[in-house]
């Protein structure tokens, strides 16, 4: 995993964030202040409180430019016991950045401003003795190193730590918006799943419908028995036509029989779909030359090809001949072929949608679909493999 850049995982400081840190940095200059500074002359108080005062200020932006102020309060800090303070709180800012190559000398700067004041600005430990100042010297170099390890170790942990909530909340925020782009794919999906079903069923039976009603309105040589009969027809196709209205709705409502989980037509069905064209006075040759039966869903596939052939067919050339042929076996997958000469237009709507729905359905099934005009003739082929 790529490491992030500094700036994207330091947080914001609030103000109590801000004010317990100058607190720290305070108690830290207090408690070298007191314990050197008996017996300093009263230029070198203002001197260190000056530079104290001084990089207490600068400190405020060592986020912005944390190794210049890091440089400046450790320098600062090799002849001002006040500026130890600002100086610490530098150097474990700059170590949450966790940067070898600026922490490594800012720490070693920090070890030789220690020295420097142990041997040249701490009057409370002279002593003619050589023993003792060897042993002093000893003692300050341990605790100048313990003191800066500390200071860093506390720094990177920091650092760490912010860098991990950070990666976490980036994780989390990446996996909410796949979620939520996989929601609306999801919905997406199923709302083609069902536009299809609700054009493949009822613009089949409503085409139906409207051709009844269409041929109805120009006969004039039907008896008042006869015309009851068609009314009766076109009622009953009606009403199948509500029933699966109804049921699509139920779907969406989310208190019906999913369309894909009811009872699906089958490739035995198809036969029953030319017979009732036919009877709604539609002109269909039907040639199945399929070897064997398919398997179910296929079968479905070559079935709303058909429908959706018949339904285009009914629509825009009412009284062509319509040619339906099926064709294949298990080994090459099966062929569907529908012609239909051009017609005139008609008053029933469309728009190209059911054969974009057809030709999802079929790329779904892993076959294909195209349609083409030849002359005057409408063709309507599809291929689907056998197996899924």
């Amino acid at each position: 995993m790529q490491q992030l850049s500094p700036e994207a995982y330091q947080p914001r400081l609030s103000v109590w964030g801000h004010v317990w840190r100058y607190l720290a940095a305070l108690a830290i200059s207090a408690l070298g202040l007191t314990s050197s500074v008996g017996g300093w002359p009263d230029w070198r108080f203002a001197l260190d409180i000056g530079l104290g005062v001084v990089c207490l200020v600068l400190v405020f932006w060592r986020r912005r430019w944390p190794v210049a102020i890091a440089t400046f309060t450790t320098i600062a800090g090799a002849v001002s016991l006040v500026s130890a303070g600002a100086s610490a709180l530098a150097l474990v800012s700059l170590a949450t950045r966790r940067r070898w190559r600026e922490i490594i000398p800012i720490s070693l700067l920090s070890l030789g401003a220690g020295m420097f004041w142990f041997a040249f600005m701490d009057t409370s430990t002279s002593s003619d003795d050589l023993t003792p100042a060897v042993a002093m010297w000893g003692l300050n170099v341990g605790v100048n190193v313990a003191v800066v390890a500390a200071l860093v170790a506390w720094g990177m942990y920091i650092g760490s730590r912010r860098e991990l909530i950070a990666t976490l909340r980036l994780r989390a925020e990446t996996a909410e918006a796949e979620q939520a782009l996989r929601v609306s794919q999801a919905r997406e999906t199923e709302r083609r799943r069902i536009a299809r079903e609700m054009h493949d069923v009822l613009a089949h039976r409503i085409s139906h419908i409207s051709m009844q009603a269409g041929a109805l309105a120009y006969r004039e040589d039907l008896s008042a028995d006869e015309v009851r009969g068609e009314v009766g027809t076109i009622r009953d196709g009606a009403h199948r036509a509500l029933d699966d209205l109804r049921t699509v709705l139920g779907v969406l409502r989310g208190n019906g029989e999913d369309p894909e989980t009811a009872p699906q037509p089958t490739y035995a069905d198809i036969g029953r779909l030319v017979e009732e064209a036919r009877a709604g006075g539609m002109n269909i040759t039907f040639e199945d030359d399929v070897e064997g039966s398919p398997p179910e869903a296929v079968g479905r596939s070559i079935y709303r090809v058909v429908q959706e052939g018949i339904t285009n067919s009914r629509k825009h050339a009412p009284g062509a001949l319509l040619q339906v042929a099926l064709r294949g076996s298990e080994e090459h997958g099966i062929d569907v072929d529908l012609r239909n000469r051009l017609g005139f237009d008609s008053n029933t709507p469309g728009a190209g949608l059911g054969l974009v729905g057809l030709t999802e359905r079929v790329d779904l099934a892993g076959g294909r679909l195209a349609h083409r005009t030849e002359k005057d003739v409408f063709i309507l082929e599809a291929w689907l493999p056998w197996g899924q």
